[in-house]
């Protein structure tokens, strides 16, 4: 019996009230069997989140597993562009949508590919835009995936909180930069995460370095990092420290993200199995 429970719980399904802190998840769609969900999230905007849920996808793909994209940002919705994708979401005739699939087999759902025109703003209040990320779990009929992966907007704001209130998440990925400023925004969601009991299953630092093209020599563009620090004081898990490199972002921008030859989250992508149970 959970703590605070009135009833035998001991039968009850992952969505039951008392085994999730009171808040009852959504149901996923009949038409869908995930078998993990991981969030990846950020303090601020602007450090690359939307990249390391991009390439952390390609990763997990090529090792074989079956993946999704849930784009929650939805007024900032980058995937698609980074997968050079402009599919139209279909639906199936019974009130379910299909989420379109990349070139290889990754399926997205985001709202980019719903409007008309992909530079159309979405000017929402927060309630529609949460009601949004909850249908795109409910309402998509995402079949068989081993991840899901759900790249959030940034901050602590109304979607996070409906992505760790409303889907039955295995933990976060907090994506960070080596700012003296974004240490502190990263202890934000850390704190949010620990006050909502979700588990954090690692730490990623973007652009911590660039590489000199003549020496190889690593020039810290932003100083010193202070990830390691972060990692150490709650016991999170360093996955990956990302330089930043212009092949990647060429093909970033190009749509080419599924043909990057670079490894620097492959490492990252096998402890998340790992640490989700393959």
């Amino acid at each position: 019996m959970a703590e605070g429970c009135t009833h035998d719980c001991s039968s009850c399904s992952l969505n039951c009230p008392s085994k999730s802190g009171g808040v009852q998840k959504d149901a996923a769609n009949p038409k869908s069997n995930v078998k993990h969900i991981i969030a990846v999230v950020s303090g601020k905007g602007g450090v690359g989140k939307s990249l390391v849920t991009s390439m952390l996808a390609v990763h997990l793909n090529r090792k074989g597993y079956s993946i999704g994209i849930l784009d929650a940002d939805v007024t900032g919705p980058s995937i698609p562009k980074a997968f050079g994708f402009n599919e139209d979401v279909e639906g199936d005739g019974e009130g379910n949508m299909l989420p379109p699939m990349t070139t290889t087999g990754i399926k997205i759902m985001s709202v980019n590919l719903m409007l008309d025109d992909e530079t159309r703003p979405v000017i929402w209040r927060g309630s529609m835009i949460s009601n949004t990320v909850r249908q795109f779990w409910k309402d998509t009929a995402w079949e068989d995936l081993d991840y899901l992966l759900v790249d959030c907007p940034p901050g602590t704001g109304d979607v996070p909180l409906t992505v760790f209130q409303s889907l039955p998440i295995d933990g976060i990925v907090i994506v960070s930069s080596p700012q003296e400023l974004v240490s502190m925004i990263v202890k934000k969601a850390a704190n949010m995460a620990d006050m909502m009991k979700v588990p954090v299953l690692g730490l990623v630092e973007n652009m911590s370095y660039v590489k000199c093209p003549d020496c190889g020599k690593e020039i810290k563009i932003f100083g010193d990092s202070h990830i390691e620090e972060i990692a150490n004081e709650f016991g999170y898990e360093l996955l990956a420290k990302v330089p930043i490199d212009t092949e990647v972002a060429s093909y970033v921008d190009k749509g080419w993200i599924e043909m990057t030859k670079s490894t620097y989250l492959e490492a990252a992508a096998d402890r998340l199995a790992e640490k989700c149970g393959g």
